[in-house]
């Protein structure tokens, strides 16, 4: 059974910075693609950024040029690197992940259980 678990989350002042991680567990044979999303209290949940298989990576307008995505293939590791954060980026933070578990399955989404992050001003 593939697990997605983020870590990272936390209570940082505005202008800091905080790293989230999302690790997967199982039978993993592909990963297409990887977002974050986040989701603030009474409002919609909503894409931050993403990273493909050939490590290409798009962000929402409201995140660019602080947030950066990337990965550890090596450790099956997706990382949201979070600076300049600012209180209206107080949300769950959640990983999302299409994949497949074997060259016999297509491709499946998974998403992980959230990591809260609170700004303060």
């Amino acid at each position: 059974q593939v697990q997605l678990v983020e870590s990272g989350g936390g209570l940082v002042q505005a202008g800091g910075s905080l790293r989230l991680s999302c690790a997967f567990s199982g039978k993993i044979f592909s990963i297409r693609s990887t977002d974050w999303y986040r989701q603030a209290p009474g409002k919609e949940r909503e894409l931050v950024a993403t990273i493909t298989r050939g490590d290409s990576t798009t962000y929402a307008d409201f995140v660019k040029g602080r947030f950066t995505i990337s990965r550890d293939n090596a450790n099956n590791t997706v990382f949201l690197q979070m600076n300049s954060l600012k209180p209206e980026d107080t949300a769950v933070y959640y990983c999302y992940a299409v994949l497949q578990e074997s060259h016999l399955t297509g491709n499946r989404a998974y998403w992980g259980q959230g990591t809260q992050v609170t700004v303060s001003s």
